[in-house]
């Protein structure tokens, strides 16, 4: 018998395997089904700054400037229609639904007066919250530096509102990820998902139009967040989360292994299903059995760079069979 659970943030889930922000987790009915189907947590679908500095305009700061058109035709194309009252009521039935932790998702770019918007998603009883960081430097003349200082602002600006726990899912592209990772902490992270997957964006040549280019991710993306929680494994004071890639038993295992506490999934319940929980449950608990693992205590974080026989292979190494090809 194996023992599935762990500890996420100060919670208790069931199984490692948390469905992430989504058109799946975008109602209580939906939370439901996931839960139903053996999650072990759920990320509710992300409510966009933009959302909420529109609802608590009149209640907040009155120089806020209206939307540009282009602003709320993209809003509504990406089907962000739903009010932040809509919002706080999905968090109450989602809680009332089901017996697994509910997470909020907040998507923010800007640090403003939206960030007390958090205290209220703490009231209605979501269990933790997970901020999605979209933070694009587009400025030939920004300074990494100060990048990196506005999103600690935006880390700090809602933990400071919250006594709930708050991840917060980043994206690769940081000059130090290790120093990112511990200013991020440092400013009230209780938990990283490494890492986000941006829009795959294509051009058709046919008709000169932008597209989306795999919209699904694939197992060949893991590699990034494989190498980063190997690296960051028990150097920052906070728990990892696998995040980008992870469709099967496999995945999750090798995430696991490397350090996280959890991963999160998405893209392989679209194109298998949502039976697709239970068959990596299933697949763990089969691998666990085959190696003689009672719970994931057992074998969490062995190999990572930390408790790694040759940490190399998550360094210079990796460079350097590159270089010199494949053997």
């Amino acid at each position: 018998m194996v023992n599935l659970a762990t500890k996420y943030m100060g919670l208790t889930l069931k199984n490692p395997v948390i469905v992430s922000s989504s058109s799946l987790t975008h109602s209580a009915e939906g939370v439901k089904r996931c839960a139903d189907a053996g999650a072990g947590a759920v990320v509710l679908k992300s409510l966009f700054e933009e959302q909420i500095r529109a609802d608590v305009k009149e209640l907040s700061d009155k120089s806020i400037p209206s939307f540009h058109t282009e602003e709320l035709d993209y809003l509504r194309q990406m089907g962000m229609n739903i009010s932040a009252d809509d919002y706080l009521k999905i968090i109450e039935e989602s809680k009332e639904a089901v017996d697994i932790p509910v997470i909020a998702s907040l998507n923010c770019v800007t640090s403003d007066r939206w960030m007390e918007f958090a205290k209220y998603i703490e009231a209605v009883g979501a269990d933790a919250i997970e901020l999605n960081i979209a933070v694009m430097p587009k400025q030939f003349d920004e300074d990494p530096e100060k990048i990196e200082k506005h999103i600690i602002n935006i880390i700090s600006g809602v933990k400071k509102n919250v006594n709930i726990p708050l991840a917060v899912k980043l994206g690769p592209y940081f000059t130090s990820m290790p120093r990112m990772a511990k200013s991020a902490r440092k400013a009230g992270a209780s938990a990283l998902v490494l890492f986000n997957r941006f829009y795959q964006t294509d051009i058709d040549i046919n008709t000169l139009a932008h597209t989306s280019k795999n919209k699904f991710s694939s197992p060949l993306e893991m590699s990034h967040s494989l190498r980063w929680i190997s690296l960051l494994y028990q150097q920052i004071g906070c728990p990892l989360v696998g995040n980008t890639g992870i469709h099967d038993g496999e995945g999750a295992i090798k995430m696991l292994l490397v350090g996280a506490r959890a991963v999160e999934i998405c893209s392989t319940l679209f194109i298998h299903g949502l039976g697709q929980i239970q068959v990596i449950l299933d697949e763990i608990e089969r691998w666990m059995k085959e190696k003689y693992y009672g719970s994931i205590d057992d074998f969490n974080g062995i190999m990572s760079q930390k408790n790694s026989k040759n940490p190399e292979y998550f360094e210079r190494q990796q460079y350097i069979r590159a270089l010199v090809g494949i053997d």
